[in-house]
């Protein structure tokens, strides 16, 4: 359920608030990266999570440049 709700808050966002959290996610996936490579990185399923919000948010950016 926890999806559900995240994704209806990414359809209530604009563009420019959407492209800046892409932008924030995709820092924090290059720390997890880097935290991993340096074995300082506890939960490993951090980095699929951060992953697949990447995802969610570039696949409404998308769906809002059709419409």
């Amino acid at each position: 359920m926890k999806t559900k709700t995240y994704l209806d808050e990414l359809r209530t966002q604009s563009v420019e608030e959407l492209n800046a959290q892409l932008v924030d996610a995709k820092k924090e996936l290059f720390n997890l990266r880097f935290q991993n490579a340096t074995n300082q990185l506890d939960n490993t399923s951090r980095i699929k999570e951060v992953r697949r919000n990447i995802a969610r948010i570039q696949t409404v950016i998308a769906t809002k440049a059709e419409a």
